[in-house]
């Protein structure tokens, strides 16, 4: 009885344990629609990204240090994802986890309304909801310039 018992308690410690490894890569929250008039107020950086994009996966450590430096004084950013497949959009983020909201978009509605030419592209937000600056693609070598315009945005 009491090895029985011990084998179902390593097996319960076990999935919590896989839980909270779901949980830690799983974004801040995900949702099915961009609801900028949430943010009005905050300095808003909207990333478009896809699970085959290359530059994305070495966006996102980026973008969760950004958010974390800077989320006190106001910055938000919220990840839109335009995969078909919202299964690959996942398994991407388990791999790649996101700190920060993720919008789910394979409709493409949303990367129309912001005329989305390639991945990723970026817009930065400012308080009134204006789109103050946007880049398509990420490279390393410019994140410094990145953050310029966030911390230029954040000081207004």
């Amino acid at each position: 009885m009491i090895h029985r018992q011990s084998k179902a308690w390593g097996l319960i410690a076990a999935l919590w344990v896989l839980v909270g490894v779901m949980l830690q890569s799983a974004p801040a929250y995900a949702q099915d629609a961009l609801d900028l008039e949430a943010y009005r107020g905050k300095i808003v950086w909207v990333d478009f990204w896809a699970s085959w994009c290359t530059p994305c996966r070495r966006s996102f450590p980026w973008l969760n240090e950004v958010m974390a430096k800077y989320s006190d004084q106001g910055l938000v950013i919220v990840g839109v994802n335009v995969d078909k497949e919202r299964a690959l959009a996942e398994d991407f983020l388990r791999e790649t986890p996101a700190r920060f909201p993720i919008v789910y978009d394979p409709e493409g509605a949303m990367a129309a309304k912001y005329k989305v030419l390639g991945m990723p592209s970026s817009f930065l937000i400012d308080r009134d909801g204006n789109v103050i600056a946007s880049h398509i693609g990420f490279r390393r070598d410019e994140r410094e310039n990145y953050e310029a315009s966030i911390a230029k945005a954040l000081s207004n």
